[in-house]
């Protein structure tokens, strides 16, 4: 747990984290709660949600509650915002985390998985960021973090959609933050390398798997874990001057 006074503490706030209920968005609402937040997660599947709510409690003492959203579907992200601000009464900090990878070569890229990754990956984050920011502006304080990715910034074959989405999530969070930084809130993406979830381990072949290791400078995949770190840097009063900028977590990737 988080000494109080350190620039890290968390105590008396409120995170919503989408896609919460596994990978990296758990990884984080755990280490948000350890550092004093009260925790907010959401995703589609109920059953999911309420283990890892459990999970993400245990031992700290703070408050939670899980929401079911369906992020592609602009009325339930409405309903998220008005339910998360309901809950405890505020959102401090905003993770906007839920997302989805759908490989196609360009040449193949149908206009079903254009359009549904990008109301997914991007149009979804911008709706729930519109409906969150006001409180946080009456409040004058506020952080708002994006999940982008590496593949926003560097890409690889049949990654179109995916890298069009997190490059655009970068151009985003600069932007809000301009928007935004008169007000005390401060809006930055992530940018995690390979990290060991879900979506890349179903996605990848074996041999996949391996390249991406061999092309990290630690020679292996990140565990959501390393991710909680730089997601506490930029939720805190450690980050306080730190806006408009993507933090790459990428175990070295994109140094080689």
């Amino acid at each position: 747990m988080m000494s109080i006074g350190s620039p890290f503490d968390l105590s008396g706030k409120v995170a919503l984290v989408t896609g919460g209920s596994k990978g990296l968005g758990k990884a984080m609402a755990r280490g948000f709660a350890e550092a004093g937040a009260d925790i907010i997660i959401s995703s589609r599947t109920e059953s999911e949600l309420k283990n890892a709510l459990e999970e993400i409690l245990q031992g700290t003492s703070r408050r939670g509650r899980y929401l079911v959203a369906d992020m592609s579907h602009r009325a339930e992200v409405r309903q998220l915002a008005e339910q998360a601000l309901a809950a405890f009464g505020r959102i401090d900090i905003l993770v906007n985390n839920a997302g989805t990878n759908k490989p196609q070569a360009i040449d193949e890229v149908s206009d079903e998985t254009w359009d549904s990754v990008m109301e997914l990956n991007l149009n979804s984050i911008m709706a729930l960021s519109r409906a969150i920011i006001p409180d946080m502006k009456k409040r004058r304080w506020g952080r708002i973090i994006h999940i982008s990715s590496i593949m926003g910034l560097v890409s690889k074959e049949k990654r179109n959609v995916y890298s069009a989405t997190k490059a655009a999530l970068i151009g985003l969070a600069r932007s809000m933050a301009l928007d935004l930084g008169p007000f005390g809130i401060t809006v930055n993406c992530l940018a995690p390398g390979p990290f060991m979830t879900d979506l890349p381990m179903s996605l990848l072949s074996g041999e996949e798997k391996q390249e991406f290791a061999r092309m990290t400078a630690l020679n292996r995949w990140g565990d959501p874990k390393e991710l909680v770190g730089p997601a506490l840097l930029l939720a805190s009063d450690a980050g306080s001057y730190i806006t408009g900028t993507t933090l790459v977590v990428d175990g070295g990737y994109l140094a080689r």
